[in-house]
């Protein structure tokens, strides 16, 4: 989705130190320069290693956070201690507005992936900016319209998808994030690891591992170094549509 909401997908070429700056923050982007060059100065800059967690989900914080380096996973966890996989914020991307719209308890947890850095507003700050700034109000409710999507996605794949199915799914999200509109094929390069894969599908490592060796036999994808090129993305749609799990 090409609009000014969504967060860039890829973070390719980071330096360190990563600036201090909001400017390459898309749903910031409504706002007045010097509104953001104030905001910068009202937020609370922190770094986070590999594996480190930025939320909890009992915390109490009701901070938005905006990710300026780095890439963050939204996770929660089964009863029986099963990571499960959300979403990945990239660098340019926001979480925690939904706890600081509503007040209410964080919905789940967030665990830097790699070196990051983030920003972290005050709820009262990030509600009167959208009082103030009806631009900005339009582009978190884009966003939350975007998260409310591929939520329902998610849903009716775990509901109605066998574990394969549901793999390809993901990988075809995936295939679709980087390639050209209308391409008919793409590489997801680097490929997330299996465990990665099996978190945001709901399913185990080796049903993931199974399921892109069945699509290299069926010569849908092959291995391309770390990645993985989907040769025939019409050809993975019509899995995914018609449930095969052959």
């Amino acid at each position: 989705m090409a609009d000014p909401v969504e967060a860039p997908r890829r973070l390719r070429g980071a330096t360190w130190p990563v600036p201090r700056s909001l400017d390459r923050i898309p749903v910031l982007a409504p706002l007045p320069d010097a509104v953001r060059r104030d905001l910068e100065k009202r937020c609370v800059w922190k770094e986070y290693k590999a594996d480190e967690q930025i939320i909890d989900r009992e915390s109490e914080s009701r901070d938005v956070f905006f990710v300026v380096g780095g890439v963050v996973r939204i996770v929660n966890y089964s009863y029986s201690g099963r990571e499960v996989s959300y979403d990945d914020i990239r660098a340019g991307g926001m979480f925690g507005e939904i706890s600081a719209i509503d007040g209410k308890p964080r919905s789940a947890s967030v665990v830097a992936m790699k070196r990051t850095l983030v920003a972290a507003l005050a709820a009262e700050i990030f509600k009167k900016l959208m009082r103030e700034h009806p631009e900005f109000s339009v582009a978190v409710i884009e966003r939350l319209a975007v998260i409310i999507r591929t939520s329902n996605e998610r849903i009716m794949d775990l509901s109605t998808l066998g574990a394969y199915t549901r793999v390809y799914a993901e990988i075809l999200r995936l295939a679709r994030a980087v390639s050209k509109e209308d391409a008919e094929s793409s590489v997801i390069d680097p490929l997330p690891v299996h465990s990665d894969l099996a978190a945001r599908c709901g399913t185990t490592r080796e049903t993931v591992a199974r399921a892109i060796s069945d699509l290299i036999k069926k010569g849908v994808a092959e291995k391309a170094g770390s990645g993985l090129a989907i040769k025939d993305l019409w050809a993975l749609k019509d899995i995914v549509e018609g449930g095969d799990e052959t």
